[in-house]
Order: structure tokens, then sequence, then C-alpha cells
């Protein structure tokens, strides 16, 4: 369920009067109250291993019912670091009924090598409708009602969507250059992209002839196919070998939920054609986050911003839709990561800028069973845009393209707003419940988010 909108659970929910609501709010409030210790300012060290795990059980009527789950593991050893884990592994794993899946394991150490951190992750990824709709935001016309099946302009639920595999490999190397606060940082990185239109006939599968998508009818990814917007040489994917090389300052007082501090990075990211990358090309991440503490060990604010462009070479389609930081690749802007409430991938363009602003409360902290615990409220704005568009040309021969493409608008700043709630486990393993709002129609309605961590 993490990074995914799963609005379709808050249906299934009985409704509460709001008496009843407040009734028990208070009463739990009260009971976990009870539970934490009176020593809450003192570190309750935590020693050897912990781990931390949530469940992941979803159902969407065209993927099928998912299900899985992701752990967290935390080595820390002698607690001489704790807060600080010696080692990390995380894993997750789900599948859903019609194919879909994810298989991913990301492991993170300052003491497996010397002097040295590392983060090394592999991943695969099954994606039977990964949200696609063209390029460069606002420019890439959206029109919600081919996609709702009671509409007389309906043409499918997937008609912005198209088959995604992909295979990461990373490892991603950081060292000191002036104490722990200025990094050296490098590494590889590797993916694998198997790009089809939507399998329409098997998410038809043991459908009601009511629930049944169209079959042989071309969605978007075909049409830019044919329209030649997407090349022959790129519409099944292809392989790409990435260079990452830069520096990291960072002064946060704890990973998880910095109170204060900075956490700055520049680096540059290039896909040598000698390689192997067809294309290739070079871009620049330049990310920086900022923490403010508010009142003391409770209440603070945490702002980022970014910006990457590309500074040559030509960066395939299926790339262009990438984020990327020093401790993970994601998917790009709108959605559980970088514009809650935003579709997912709205936002896509060659160069591109985002932020974020999250004010986070812890109202309830302490020792729970000998477990450090806390819950937090957030409040967050979301934003971002394409700022230098991603340059195609299509087939004049087809009229379809030119008025297909007529109907974009200008680009301009994506936004979106909402809330959430946080629960966290000896100060590393954070779950959370995300629900942002997009500002503009033309970016979706909502998204309900569940996952680990904090965005930054």
């Amino acid at each position: 369920m993490t990074g995914e909108p799963v609005g379709s659970l808050l249906r299934s929910v009985p409704s509460v009067t709001m008496k009843t609501r407040k009734l028990w709010i208070l009463v739990t409030g009260l009971w976990l109250q009870h539970l934490c210790t009176a020593a809450d300012s003192v570190l309750h060290v935590k020693k050897g291993l912990t781990f931390g795990a949530l469940p992941s059980i979803a159902f969407d009527s065209d993927i099928g019912f998912k299900y899985g789950a992701l752990v967290n593991f935390y080595l820390f050893g002698d607690g001489s670091t704790y807060p600080k884990y010696r080692h990390s592994l995380y894993m997750e794993g789900f599948r859903t009924t019609k194919g879909s899946g994810l298989l991913q394991m990301i492991y993170d150490s300052e003491f497996l090598i010397p002097t040295v951190r590392l983060t090394a992750e592999a991943s695969y990824f099954t994606e039977q409708a990964v949200d696609f709709y063209g390029f460069n935001g606002y420019k890439a016309y959206y029109h919600p009602k081919f996609e709702t099946q009671d509409d007389p302009e309906y043409i499918s639920r997937m008609f912005y969507r198209h088959d995604r595999r992909m295979l990461r490999l990373r490892a991603d190397f950081q060292g000191a250059v002036i104490g722990k606060k200025l990094r050296w940082m490098a590494g590889f990185e590797h993916n694998g992209f198997k790009i089809a239109s939507v399998n329409v006939e098997k998410l038809n599968k043991g459908k009601d002839e009511a629930d049944r998508l169209p079959e042989n009818t071309p969605l978007l990814y075909d049409k830019f196919v044919e329209w030649g917007v997407i090349s022959a040489g790129q519409k099944n994917g292809g392989k790409h070998y990435l260079f990452k090389s830069g520096l990291v300052y960072d002064t946060r007082d704890n990973e998880p939920n910095p109170m204060s501090g900075l956490w700055s990075e520049i680096f540059l990211l290039a896909a040598p054609s000698f390689m192997g990358n067809r294309p290739g090309f070079v871009k620049l991440a330049i990310t920086h986050r900022q923490y403010f503490t508010l009142v003391h060990e409770t209440l603070n604010l945490a702002a980022r911003v970014s910006y990457q462009p590309k500074l040559g070479g030509n960066i395939p389609f299926y790339l262009l839709p990438y984020v990327f930081n020093t401790n993970i690749t994601r998917d790009g802007l709108g959605g559980a990561k970088t514009i809650r409430g935003v579709l997912r991938n709205r936002v896509v363009g060659e160069d591109i800028f985002y932020g974020n602003i999250e004010l986070r409360w812890k109202f309830i902290q302490g020792l729970l069973w000998k477990q450090h615990i806390y819950l937090a409220l957030t409040a967050f704005s979301d934003f971002g845009m394409v700022t230098h568009d991603y340059d195609f040309s299509y087939d004049e021969h087809y009229p379809e393209a030119a008025e297909w493409f007529a109907k974009g608008d200008k680009e301009k700043l994506h936004l979106s707003y909402g809330g959430g709630i946080a629960g966290a486990l000896n100060h590393n393993f954070v779950a959370h419940i995300n629900y942002g709002l997009a500002a503009n129609r033309r970016d979706g309605k909502s998204g309900l988010y569940i996952g680990l961590n904090y965005l930054f």
C-alpha cells in the first residue's frame, strides 16, 4: 500500500458520529499517555537487533487484490551509537492477483566499510498500469472524463497508463571531507526498463461484463507511439547505467526526523554513451533541506527545495519521471514522495523544480513496553513545476496529434496541501498516513498514502 492512493479503503469504514470520534481520540490519547513513562526526556538506549513491520493489503478493481509486507531491521550493537543504527536492512514485497508486484531490498550502514557509508539497493518492479500523462506539466492535456466509466466521453480507465517493468541495482558511497558534516559521494546505478501498453486482456480476466475494460482501444501511450512522439528505439524501454558524484553537507541531529540542522547535496549524474546508454545524457541534482525547532523535542518545521536540470544529451522518455537524491531514486513529481495529492508522474520534463514545507508535532512520546515511541501530526504544502520542456516532435500526417497538443495549457506551479499522522519506534522506524489535496483539478483530486519514513 505504500506510495499508492488507497482512498477506496475510506468508503469501507463504517460511519461514526463526530462526538463518538472525538471521544475515541480522547480515550486513546489518555491511555497512551498513561502507558508512556514519566521519564520521557531520558533516552532509553536500544541494543542489539530490533525491527518494525507493516502489512501491505489493498484492493484495486483493475489491478486486483494486493498482499504483502514490509519490514525494517535495525542493528544497534552495544548501543553506543543509538539512536543511530549500525546497520539497517529494509525489505518489501507484494503481489497483486493480476500480476503487479515489487521485490525490494535496501541496505544502509556507516560501519560495514570503515569511514565510508554504503547504501545498496536491489529492486524489481512490475507495474501493469503506471501513470502516464505526457510531458511538460500542464502542457500535457489531462481530461479525467476519458477515465470516468459513466461519462459519455469515456475511453478507458487505463487511458493514462502503460505497463512498466524495471530492475534497479544501486550502490552509493559517502566519505568524510571535513568531519561528518561535509562528505563526498559517488555511486553507480543500473536501471533496466521494459515498456509496453497495458495488457487489457489480462486485466479483464474474471471480471463481470459491466466492469470489463474496452479492448482494442488505443491508450495515450499507443497514440504517442503511433504519432512518433515516442520513438521506435524507446517504446519498449532500454538499459541505462548512471554514474553519480558530488558533495553532501549534513548537520541533522537525527536522520529519521531531524529537529534542527541542514541537509544539502549537489551531484552530477552521467549516462555515458560508451557504456551502452542509448541515448546518453548528463543531469545535475541540487537539493537543500532545512529543519527548524519551534518547541524543543515537540514541534518542528521542515522544508525542502530541489532543482534538477539536464546539462546535455537526451534523456529517454521512460527516465524523465525520475527524481534523484543521494538516499533514493523515486518516481517523478506527483504522488506519495513529492507532491502529495497530485497525480503520480503528472509533472514530467527535462528540468524540474519542486519543494515541500511540513510542520511536525509530536503530541505523544515516551516509553511503551521498553520501546521509545512517539505519535506526530503533520500539516504540509507541496509544489513543483517543469522549468524546461522535454523537446519532442510528432508525425505531421496525424492531424489528431496536432489537435491533441494544442489542448495543453501554459505550465505553472503545481500545488497541493494536506496533513497526516505518523508513529515512530525507537527513533528510526516511522510509519505514516498522509492525505493530500490537489489545488488544481487538472492535477487530479486527492491521494491517501500509507508508508514508511518522512519525505525528507
